[in-house]
């Protein structure tokens, strides 16, 4: 594996030639000596479409902070189980973590509620359990989101609405950003400690 200076290296978002610029998963080739490219043979599959996905949805600033993860990610590919229990991970974030957190945005404080307390969503049953919960919170979300885009609508004429959003969002991005890291170190254990 190759040694790198980690604060000498920016991530850039989207793939890359060999030039200097950078994703999280094309330095996790280059860390782990692969040809170069954003799909890592060392990286578990679902590990790195997560890295991906993240890493092209972040801010440049935000972005970095996935560097030290980038090392962690080398060497997790495991077995079929592996990667079931990495995806029923996210899954459940989704749904018990994230979800909650933009339904208290919009006021769905009960939808929220009750999205946090479902039952660990690990397998197929616990997933068809909570599917009405989930269906009900989606339906509250889209009658939400439909009366937010009229207000936004409205609005549009102020320049400051699109800042005020991103002003009043921040705290809840930057709750979610450490409990995805979070959720990323349970991802990259799991070879290591399956409970099955």
């Amino acid at each position: 594996m190759r040694i790198v200076n980690l604060e000498e290296i920016k991530l850039y978002s989207g793939a890359h030639e060999p030039d200097g610029k950078m994703c999280a998963m094309e330095l996790a080739a280059y860390i782990a000596e692969e040809p170069w490219g954003d799909h890592p043979k060392c990286v578990a599959p679902t590990i790195a479409t997560f890295m991906r996905n993240w890493n092209d949805s972040l801010n440049d600033d935000d972005r970095q902070m996935l560097k030290p993860y980038v090392a962690k990610c080398i060497n997790t590919v495991g077995t079929e189980d592996h990667e079931a229990s990495r995806a029923w991970l996210a899954i459940d974030w989704l749904a018990r973590e994230c979800a909650p957190a933009f339904l208290r945005l919009a006021g769905l404080t009960v939808h929220a509620d009750t999205l946090e307390y479902l039952a660990a969503l690990d397998g197929v049953r616990a997933a068809e359990r909570a599917q009405p919960s989930l269906a009900a919170a989606r339906d509250a979300a889209r009658d939400a989101a439909g009366d937010a885009a009229r207000a936004a609508a409205r609005a549009a004429a102020r320049a400051a609405a699109g800042d005020a959003a991103r002003v009043a969002l921040q705290p809840t991005v930057k709750v979610l950003q450490a409990s995805a890291l979070l959720l990323l170190d349970r991802m990259i254990v799991v070879s290591k400690d399956v409970k099955r």
